[in-house]
């Protein structure tokens, strides 16, 4: 904590000697000891019991939070014909084919998520080493790989989040910020753990959730009680 700042500092001495918190209560403390002069966000770690080296233990959802996250979603469309038209009317933020091709091969990558119609993936597959290491290539396990473009464009730009594991074992998840009140991040909060523990594969033994910390950008983890959730 040396390298810490002084409001970060004093943010940890507020939380006490208590180690794990209710979920509620974890909440408020986050609010009440946040310092930044912005709007934090707050985001969920969760240390699952699998097996990250196994292609059978891959956990991956989506799902609408009942109060969204409190960030405008910018969609991007690979799409012709009808199915471009479908987009923009779904309010897709930029729709088109070569000419996205070409600007992403400059290096523009402005946007939060990526649709393609399955005819055009070839064509994608051109800027796949861009887009895959910023998690923006569309795939169709998620469902980003489509024909039905209206409807998943609609629900990205309603609030429809993924989520997936990484080489860890972690899951991390952005619940909302800390304006929302304790209620609707508590609310956002377990709607996330439903979804993720329904995403449960069935070779996944044991304990699924291990632990969960809750942080907002600026401020300390704090572990959260599983028991309780």
């Amino acid at each position: 904590m040396s390298n810490r700042g002084k409001k970060y500092k004093k943010a940890v001495e507020a939380l006490g000697e208590k180690k794990v918190f209710s979920l509620q209560e974890g909440l408020a403390k986050l609010k009440s000891i946040a310092y930044a002069r912005f709007d934090e966000s707050l985001t969920v770690d969760v240390n699952l019991g699998i097996d990250p080296t196994k292609g059978d233990q891959v956990v991956r959802g989506s799902l609408v939070l009942p109060h969204g996250t409190g960030k405008r979603s910018c969609v991007l469309v690979f799409a012709k014909g009808e199915y471009a038209e479908q987009a923009q009317r779904a309010g897709a933020d930029y729709v088109g084919a070569e000419d996205l091709i070409e600007k992403i091969g400059e290096g523009w990558v402005d946007f939060d998520y990526a649709v393609a119609t399955p005819d055009l993936m070839g064509m994608v597959g051109k800027v796949a080493k861009k887009l895959g290491p910023l998690g923006l290539l569309p795939n169709k396990k998620l469902g980003t790989v489509t024909f039905e473009v209206e409807s998943v464009v609609s629900g990205l730009k309603k609030g429809l989040v993924f989520f997936r594991n990484d080489k860890q074992g972690l899951v991390h998840f952005m619940c909302g910020k800390l304006s929302f009140g304790e209620e609707q991040l508590h609310e956002n909060v377990v709607a996330f753990l439903r979804s993720l523990s329904a995403a449960k594969p069935p070779a996944a033994k044991g304990r699924f959730i291990k632990k969960v910390v809750v942080t907002s950008t600026m401020g300390p983890g704090l572990q959260i009680a599983v028991e309780e959730l």
